[in-house]
């Protein structure tokens, strides 16, 4: 009798009464004890609103249902696939849409929807998984903009394959705390491959030198990442090193000179084929013989793997006698025993790296006691 008399009230009213009427029978479905007569008739007339030719009509009754947990399944449906001013009420808020629900929303393909569905609150892994795979860059962007979205680690790097060049989706990614090493180096690279096509970097530092400029750069920042994460991410960083070409002796004997002994053994380990644990006692315990056989089976060049062996002995001396490992002195000290090399032998590339690496550290500690100086005189 309700829903007749809705019917012949409605063909008749304007589209703003309409719209007050939906807002009005929705608050009340929401809000009220309803009998069971009058919650399936309530329920028939909202599903009736939903075919109003008015949008404000259906506006009217998405927002008076929005964050309602007893909004009918059936009509939250329908509005979630109406226009966008509709529909994108429901998507953002309702707790009536389930995550297959908002995974089936998102692969329509609508950018509007996708926003919504990005920017609804404690968004759960698997929604965040679709957006990532079929959402543009402004949904993405809103995604990683909402902190309270649940964005599992695979999430992330897809998301860096599909949009790692985007300047926007970059600087994002960075500021999280939870981007895996991996992900993180990744965009290190991106971040000096975009430097290195820029035409304004090229202006100033002139394009001879803006490869070696961006590739040191970058090396640097592999370094201080490799010094900075945790045990549980070696293994991952390792690998990603390894499989991209950057576990070269230059980098792996940079990470052994300052000492970042834990990464260092994981990336042996890694080349060699030898258990982390295996590494470190050799490290720390093995004779010359054994530790100069670990380095060489993980393909370095038995005169390269002499130097490995030397710069092993003098952190273990350094580590032995209760003193932190000194870049610096480690350095110096390598530079002094192979002083009588000569520039033909197989090692002088490697010499010649450890002699600008003790420059770089020597130029750092000057300015270290410089400001420590400008310290005390204040």
């Amino acid at each position: 009798m309700i829903v007749r008399k809705f019917i012949q009230w409605s063909e008749t009213a304007g589209a703003r009464d309409r719209a007050r009427a939906a807002n009005a029978l929705a608050r009340a479905f929401a809000l009220s004890e309803l009998s069971i007569d009058e919650t399936r008739a309530a329920e028939a007339a909202m599903a009736l609103l939903l075919d109003d030719p008015s949008p404000m009509v259906r506006q009217a009754l998405a927002e008076a249902l929005a964050t309602s947990d007893k909004a009918p399944r059936a009509v939250i449906h329908g509005l979630a696939r109406d226009q966008l001013d509709v529909a994108g009420i429901v998507v953002c808020c309702s707790p009536i849409l389930k995550d297959q629900d908002l995974v089936d929303l998102a692969a329509d393909g609508r950018p509007g929807i996708q926003r919504a569905i990005a920017m609804r609150h404690e968004l759960r892994p698997a929604v965040c998984a679709a957006l990532a795979e079929v959402a543009g860059l402004v949904p993405v962007s809103e995604m990683l903009d909402n902190f309270s979205a649940c964005i599992a680690k695979v999430t992330l790097r897809r998301i860096t394959e599909r949009f790692g060049n985007e300047p926007d989706i970059r600087a994002r990614l960075l500021e999280r705390s939870d981007l895996p090493c991996d992900v993180r180096h990744a965009l290190i690279v991106k971040v000096g491959d975009a430097l290195a096509g820029s035409q304004f970097v090229a202006g100033i530092v002139g394009r001879s030198r803006i490869q070696r400029i961006t590739r040191d750069a970058c090396q640097t920042a592999t370094l201080h990442l490799a010094g900075n994460i945790g045990g549980d991410e070696i293994p991952a960083l390792v690998e990603h090193l390894r499989i991209a070409g950057k576990l070269t002796p230059a980098f792996l004997m940079h990470t052994l000179c300052i000492g970042n002994i834990d990464f260092f053994a994981a990336a042996i380990g890694s080349v060699a084929g030898v258990h982390d644990n295996r590494v470190r006692g050799i490290l720390v315990d093995g004779r010359r013989n054994a530790i100069h056989a670990l380095y060489t089976s993980g393909g370095i060049e038995s005169a390269v793997g002499e130097v490995f062996v030397t710069a092993t002995l003098l952190w273990r001396d350094a580590t032995r006698s209760q003193t932190s490992p000194n870049a610096l002195r480690i350095t110096e000290a390598l530079i002094e025993h192979y002083a009588y090399a000569g520039d033909g032998s197989p090692i002088a590339e490697l010499l010649t790296l450890v002699e600008r690496m003790n420059l770089d550290f020597r130029r750092q500690a000057a300015k270290d006691y410089a400001v420590s100086i400008a310290f005390e005189a204040a």
